[in-house]
């Protein structure tokens, strides 16, 4: 069955259009300019601000125009992740996706649902002249997945409804109030490099295979981490057979647990026997302790080429006893929400790049993104993290910030979907909080006031090659919009 055959009609047929333009974060003229001509086409008022955000605007159905209007709201970027033997480039391609029984995935690449579903199910409400609402707004935003810069370029004013439904949740028959905050750190070790010894072999290590996931929505999930894993291994390397680290490199994005990372080592002749077999021996101890967790984790070795110089062996101790020592996955639990995460932090990113090859200057740079609902606690494990890189020698900056969105249970939009989800499924909706980053919370700041939830399909394994969006709930989840508007 093609995508465009599936219920609702309308959401699945922009859905599939989505996935055939390429919108990786970063890459936001093309999805822009097929947002303008969608909202134009339908002859409703569309305007896009100065970085991106595309805003589209229909007059209430009759007898509905003089409630509060209402904004429908969801990012147009996905995150780019594929599985390393797939031959697939997000900046031209567009995304295989097609139907597996119940789901909706695609062939190795992450299928774009979050927030593509949110997205095409606002363009279907504005396109359907049937349905009952007041004033809407379909509010896109540029660059979610990289820092949610569309939402916080948002000017105060521009935006004229009060209520902000926000499409960009991932479990069907939650109501989500509230979410973490964030912040990015980078810690950099720089050097000039240093050459390899004489007779030394070099060999490359590579751990791949896991699952990876959302660094907040899977966090708790206690799902491998390919940085931290490697170093593990790493450590023992230079101790014990007088490793040499000449690179490292893992994980892709700030918001993605790290499926994959490898290094290039060199060591002597006489101990690559060893070598090969601490690696196995490693594989061995990983398959064990994620055993039911990570049911393809591979970790192997094989020789290559002699680099162009090592990392000089103060920095490449300090580096790695850095790394071993940083803090990863879920730091607190919420006091009176226990099966919700509080602070967590993913040790995303692990890259080597040379700055100057005549002076053979070079560096490692790691990246962490740290969340909490606590924003001293946030705070808290951010410095905790600085002291660890800042005692190891790194230069330590941070940015990107942005504030978590505290959770209103007297919320008249909380109130009014709580009874609509009764009366539609005859069921109760799960309140709530996430501890993923949401725009409200930013969206929020510049205005307050503005009554918001979120809510959206289920969506499995978001921002790793695994996602996959349910069928049946996408149609729960349009069902539940069209009657919350109808009773706005």
């Amino acid at each position: 069955m093609k995508l465009e055959e599936l219920n609702p009609q309308g959401v699945w047929k922009n859905f599939y259009a989505l996935t055939q333009i390429p919108r990786p974060s970063g890459k936001k003229e093309e999805i822009g300019r097929f947002l303008v001509e969608y909202g134009k086409s339908l002859g409703l008022e569309t305007i896009q601000d100065r970085i991106g955000n595309v805003i589209i605007r229909k007059p209430a159905s009759p007898g509905m125009e003089n409630h509060a209007g209402v904004i429908l709201q969801g990012h147009m970027d996905m995150v780019p992740q594929k599985n390393s033997d797939v031959d697939f480039d997000f900046q031209k391609d567009p995304i295989r996706a097609y139907v597996d029984g119940e789901w909706v995935t695609a062939e190795g690449t992450t299928l774009g649902a979050d927030d593509g579903i949110g997205v095409a199910t606002a363009m279907a409400i504005l396109a359907d002249k049937t349905i009952v609402h007041p004033p809407l707004e379909a509010f896109f935003t540029v660059d979610e997945e990289t820092g949610m810069y569309g939402a916080f370029d948002l000017q105060g004013g521009v935006l004229q409804g009060k209520t902000l439904l926000n499409l960009d949740s991932e479990t069907e028959g939650e109501l989500y109030v509230g979410c973490a905050g964030g912040v990015d750190t980078n810690a950099v070790f720089e050097y000039f490099m240093q050459p390899v010894e004489e007779g030394d072999v070099a060999l490359k290590v590579v751990i791949k295979g896991l699952k990876g996931g959302h660094s907040g929505c899977d966090i708790n999930l206690q799902r491998a981490n390919a940085n931290k894993l490697l170093f593990r291994f790493l450590k023992e390397a230079v101790a014990q057979y007088e490793a040499r680290l000449a690179t490292v490199d893992g994980g892709s994005l700030r918001n993605s647990i790290p499926r994959e990372a490898e290094a290039v080592i060199t060591v002597p002749e006489d101990d690559v026997e060893d070598i090969k077999q601490l690696v196995m021996d490693y594989e061995d101890i990983f398959i064990r302790e994620f055993d039911g967790v990570e049911d393809n984790l591979q970790f192997f070795v094989e020789e290559t080429s002699l680099p162009a110089g090592l990392i000089p062996e103060e920095i490449q101790d300090s580096l790695i006893h850095a790394v071993t020592a940083c803090p990863d996955g879920v730091s607190r639990m919420i006091d009176d929400m226990p099966d919700v995460v509080e602070t967590s932090n993913n040790m995303a990113m692990i890259s080597t790049s040379v700055t100057n090859p005549a002076e053979k200057r070079a560096k490692v740079e790691i990246c962490c993104l740290t969340r909490s609902s606590v924003e001293s606690r946030k705070e808290e494990l951010r410095e905790v993290i600085d002291s660890v890189f800042a005692l190891a020698g790194a230069k330590v900056e941070f940015s990107g910030s942005y504030p978590g969105w505290k959770p209103n249970l007297n919320s008249r939009i909380l109130g009014v979907m709580q009874q609509t989800y009764k009366e539609e499924f005859g069921e109760e909706a799960r309140i709530i909080t996430i501890h993923a980053g949401l725009e409200c919370g930013i969206i929020g700041r510049n205005y307050p006031g503005m009554d918001m939830i979120s809510f959206g399909p289920t969506i499995r394994h978001p921002h790793s090659p695994d996602e996959k969006v349910n069928i049946a709930s996408v149609e729960k989840f349009y069902r539940l919009l069209l009657a919350t508007l109808k009773k706005l």
